[in-house]
């Protein structure tokens, strides 16, 4: 039922998909988890299966719910939540079997994939700042500025400064490049699946880098409705994903609208990469909607001034006749 993962991150990318404006969904990755343990499960012939989140956290819900989905003849067991989810016990245990856990992660709880990493835990938890020791993929060699350019197909990044590359390639390329830059930290908190805040702290230099990258070049060739639509299928999409509703039947209805939506977002975007910050600077687009023989913005145009006069008189008639009516209104003191 589930693509693979990078399909799942074209859709991150393709809608700017950041849920409640922050975080770039990089939980994702357990559809595929739960995906490819159900394969594992049918072939080695068994309906029992096992996860290690705890009680407290959103990864439950995500892939219980995957796995009411795609295999629900499959019973889950989850030993750690039924422990309570204590990390400190979880420790203990794994010391008592004869398993080292590393210093970080008596701190911290720490995820990782292609996207990137997240952290939680100790000060984290209580909404404070880590120290600076705990970033693996941001810490900052590069001083100098630097340019990028990333080219688009439909929506989708194909290509690094001319070189084609594949999702895998691209990723960890930026990763790498725009990480060097200390680009790509995030400070999150939000509303969990299960109804509380929570706070973690990550890193994503690549996904967040396409994404601004992505975002520039969707202002240029999207008209404004076909932007607002988009904003409002993003923002559902967005949601789904986070909340472990990624087999729900909408995902499939959301993305057909947001594949029709992009298949005219290609071109170039030139980035400039520079201490901790990345800003998009060019974009080359045979669909861009700004046409020069039509109008340069505040510079020239193709209509006359009385055809402008008579479009705002228009355009602010309504505005005027309620403006008139309220200040009746006022000015008898009802």
């Amino acid at each position: 039922i589930a693509p693979n993962f990078l399909d799942v991150v074209s859709y991150i990318i393709k809608t700017d998909g950041l849920y409640q404006g922050s975080y770039p969904n990089m939980c994702a990755d357990r559809y595929i988890i739960a995906q490819e343990v159900a394969k594992i499960a049918k072939k080695e012939k068994t309906n029992v299966i096992a996860h290690g989140s705890t009680a407290m956290g959103n990864d439950q819900v995500r892939f219980d719910v995957a796995f009411m989905a795609i295999a629900p003849e499959i019973e889950v067991l989850t030993p750690i939540r039924e422990m309570g989810g204590n990390r400190e016990k979880e420790q203990e245990y794994l010391k008592e079997k004869g398993f080292e856990v590393e210093n970080i992660h008596k701190r911290y709880s720490i995820n990782q994939n292609i996207l990137g990493v997240t952290y939680s835990g100790s000060e984290i938890d209580r909404v404070e700042e880590p120290d600076e020791s705990i970033y693996l993929w941001t810490k900052v060699t590069e001083k100098k500025p630097k340019y990028l350019k990333i080219t688009f197909k439909e929506g989708i990044p194909v290509a690094l400064n001319g070189q084609k590359l594949n999702g895998v390639e691209m990723m960890k390329e930026l990763n790498r490049i725009a990480g060097g830059y200390g680009f790509g930290r995030g400070f999150y908190t939000g509303d969990c699946v299960i109804g509380i805040k929570g706070h973690i702290v990550f890193e994503a230099p690549g996904v967040l880098t396409l994404i601004k990258a992505h975002t520039a070049l969707r202002q240029l060739v999207l008209t404004k409705a076909q932007q607002s639509l988009g904003q409002t299928v993003s923002e559902q999409f967005t949601d789904l994903l986070y909340i472990g509703k990624f087999f729900e039947p909408a995902i499939k209805d959301l993305k057909a609208f947001i594949d029709s939506q992009q298949k005219l977002v290609t071109g170039t975007v030139t980035l400039k990469l520079d201490l901790h910050e990345i800003q998009p600077v060019a974009i080359e687009s045979d669909f861009s909607l700004i046409n020069a023989k039509i109008a340069t913005y505040a510079q020239g145009c193709s209509w006359t001034a009385k055809e402008a006069e008579g479009f705002i008189k228009l355009y602010g008639l309504q505005n005027k006749i309620a403006a008139s009516l309220q200040k009746k209104f006022f000015q008898k003191g009802e």
